[in-house]
């Protein structure tokens, strides 16, 4: 059996820069020097090498129903109730200003902690976890 040694998460977009840089903010990620400018496809990586390199193209079609595989962005690890929910609001905040929207906040329960459902620049959902 082979082992998986690397892989990429790849994101269909109509406008792969400006969805490629809005996760570049969001997790801290870098343009590999060979990305051109107003290509078909754009893409960053994580400057530690620890993360997936993130591969976005261009396709015709718009996006029509909910994803069915999102990144969750993991800000509150270790942390529960109201110290998490704050720090979850806190990056909310941080990537509003980046052009995502929130969709939906779930408080905790009994069996889950909280977490955030947010909107990239075209309408693909992620979780603040």
């Amino acid at each position: 059996m082979a082992t998986v040694r690397q892989f990429q998460v790849t994101f269909d977009c109509a406008d792969p820069e400006r969805v490629g840089r809005f996760w570049c903010e969001v997790l801290g990620y870098v343009v590999p020097p060979s990305v051109k400018s107003g290509a078909d496809w754009f893409a960053c990586t994580d400057p530690a090498g620890a993360g997936p390199r993130l591969f976005f193209q261009r396709v015709p079609e718009g996006k029509v129903v909910k994803n069915r595989v999102h990144l969750d962005v993991r800000v509150g690890t270790g942390l529960v109730g109201e110290e998490r929910l704050a720090v979850l609001q806190a990056e909310r905040v941080r990537l509003e200003a980046l052009g995502a929207t929130c969709f939906q906040v779930l408080i905790a329960d009994e069996e889950n902690e909280s977490c955030i459902v947010m909107r990239d620049v075209e309408d693909n959902e992620f979780c603040l976890d």
